[in-house]
C-alpha cells in the first residue's frame, strides 16, 4: 500500500469481504474516497468514466461486457453504474469462477435505469457504504475510547482527554470529512464544501435520474433541508419553509422527487426509527430524521462558516449532531450494526441508537457541551432505558452522552458515559 495513503476504517471491511464474496460494491457520495480506497485493494482497474474511453467502454458493455472484466483480480470497475449491463455480466462471472474476491465496484449514484439489470446479485455481491471521513480517520479524534469496547465490557471505567475546543468543532463541521479538504488548512479547506454543493446543484442531481432541475430550486431545497437537520420535518413542512423564506412555491411531489434524487447520489442519508419492545403501550413515531451525509453540506447550503456557528450555538448544536451521526454510522458499519433514532409521541426521544446484529444496542444522546445539557442528556437516556421491556430484549450495553467540547471522557456515578467526539473511534 502506498505510504502516502491514509488508512480508512472501511479498508479492513473490504479485506474481510474479499475473502468471502465474489464481488463487492462500494457506494457513497462523490469525493468521499471510494476510488482511492478501492485502488489500494485492486490488482487491475477499469475507469468507466475515463473521458478518453467512456464511449468505447459503453459500446463494449453493450456488445461484449465480458471483455471489460478481463484482468488480474480483484479487478476494480470504477463508476460501474454508467453501464448497468455490467452488473449481470459480473454476476455471471462470479458464478463461473472459483474462489472469491474477483471484483470491486464503486458507484457514486444508484443507476437511473435498472431495467437492464435482470438479477439482484444476492449471494454474489456484498454492499458496502462509504461516507466522508470520521474525525478518527482524519486525525482529529484521539480514538482513546472504543465504541466496540463499550459493547464488550459493560460498566467499564474510561478516561481520556479531549483536545478539541468549540472553535475546532465549528471548523470541523464546516470543513467536513472530504478527504481532499482534510489535507488543507483554513479557507482552503472550507471552500471544498461550497464546491461540492455547486456540483450537486449544477450537475450531479440531474445525473441521478436524467431529469433536468432548476438550480435555484435545488439550492432552496438544500437550504431548507439544512435548517431541518436532526428533525423529523415532513415534506409539507419543508415546502412551507421554502415558501416562507424564499417566496418560491414547490409542490410536495416536486420536493419528494428532489429528495429522492439526492438520496440516489448519497447526499441525503436520513435516519430510520428504532422500534424496541416497551413496557407500556407508548406509541413510537416512525418518521425518518433528516440528515445530510456530511454536516459541511448544510453549512455550505446555508452560507455560514465557523464564526457564524460560534455566534449561533443552537444551529451549531444541530449541525454537530449531523457530524456525530456521520461518525457513528462509520463506526457502526464496521461493527456490523446500524444507527437509528427513537422518539415517542409523548416527546421522549434518543438521538441515536447503535444496534448490532447480535441484538446488543447502545443509547446515545448528542449534546454540544456544558454541564446542564449533559445532565439533560443523561436524564433522557435513563428515561428511555426505563421504558424498554428487558424481559423481551437485552438491556442496553451502554448509555452515552456524546459531546463536542467537554474536556474529558469519563463514566458518571449513574453509569452514563460522557464521551467527546474527539476521543471516539470504532
Amino acid at each position: 500500500m502506498n505510504a502516502a495513503y491514509k488508512q480508512r476504517i472501511l479498508d479492513e471491511v473490504i479485506e474481510k469481504r474479499l475473502r468471502n464474496k465474489g464481488a463487492i460494491l462500494v457506494e457513497g457520495a462523490k469525493w468521499c474516497g471510494k476510488t482511492t480506497t478501492c485502488e489500494h485493494h485492486a490488482a487491475s482497474i477499469l475507469y468507466m468514466s475515463d473521458p478518453d474511453r467512456v464511449q468505447q467502454h459503453l459500446q463494449l458493455a453493450e456488445i461484449s461486457p465480458k471483455s471489460l472484466l478481463a484482468g488480474d483480480v480483484p479487478r476494480l470497475i470504477d463508476e460501474w453504474q454508467i453501464a448497468p449491463k455490467l452488473w449481470d455480466a459480473i454476476r455471471f462471472e462470479v458464478d463461473h469462477r472459483p474462489g472469491f474476491g474477483h471484483f470491486l465496484l464503486t458507484g457514486s449514484s444508484v443507476p437511473a435505469d435498472t431495467s437492464q439489470i435482470q438479477h439482484s446479485g444476492t449471494g454474489r455481491f456484498a454492499w458496502l457504504k462509504m461516507r466522508p471521513m470520521s474525525l478518527y480517520e482524519s486525525g482529529e479524534s484521539t480514538g482513546d475510547i472504543s465504541l466496540a469496547t463499550l459493547f464488550e465490557e459493560n460498566d467499564t471505567q474510561v478516561f481520556a482527554e479531549n483536545k478539541l475546543s468549540l472553535d475546532d468543532i465549528a471548523f470541523l463541521i464546516c470543513r467536513g470529512g472530504w478527504p481532499q479538504a482534510t489535507k488543507l488548512n483554513g479557507e482552503d479547506a472550507l471552500v471544498q464544501s461550497y464546491d461540492y454543493v455547486d456540483a450537486i446543484v449544477r450537475e450531479d442531481i440531474n445525473r441521478a435520474d436524467g431529469i433536468q432541475r432548476d438550480e435555484t430550486r435545488v439550492r432552496l431545497l438544500l437550504r431548507s433541508y439544512a435548517r431541518h437537520q436532526g428533525s423529523a420535518a415532513p415534506y409539507p413542512t419543508i415546502r412551507d419553509d421554502i415558501k416562507a423564506n424564499d417566496s418560491m412555491d414547490l409542490s410536495e411531489d416536486t420536493i419528494m422527487s428532489y429528495i429522492k434524487a439526492l438520496k440516489r447520489i448519497f447526499v441525503v442519508e436520513d435516519c430510520e426509527a428504532w422500534s424496541p419492545n416497551l413496557r407500556s403501550k407508548t406509541a413510537i413515531r416512525t418518521s425518518d430524521t433528516r440528515y445530510f451525509v456530511d454536516p459541511s453540506i448544510a453549512t455550505a447550503a446555508l452560507g455560514v462558516g465557523p464564526g457564524d456557528l460560534i455566534n449561533d450555538l443552537n444551529t451549531c448544536g444541530l449541525l454537530f449532531e449531523t457530524l456525530c451521526m456521520r461518525d457513528l454510522r462509520v463506526f457502526a458499519d464496521f461493527l456490523q450494526g446500524e444507527v437509528r433514532h427513537f422518539r415517542t409521541k409523548e416527546g421522549l426521544e434518543c438521538d441515536a441508537v447503535v444496534h448490532l446484529r447480535n441484538g446488543s444496542y447502545g443509547l446515545i444522546e448528542i449534546k454540544l457541551g456544558g454541564d446542564k445539557l449533559i445532565e439533560e442528556g443523561a436524564d433522557t437516556l435513563k428515561a428511555v432505558r426505563n421504558k424498554i421491556d428487558t424481559t423481551k430484549m437485552k438491556n442496553p450495553s451502554f448509555l452515552m452522552v456524546l459531546t463536542g467540547n467537554s474536556p474529558f471522557a469519563y463514566r458518571r456515578e449513574d453509569g452514563v458515559y460522557v464521551v467527546p467526539i474527539g476521543c471516539l473511534r470504532q
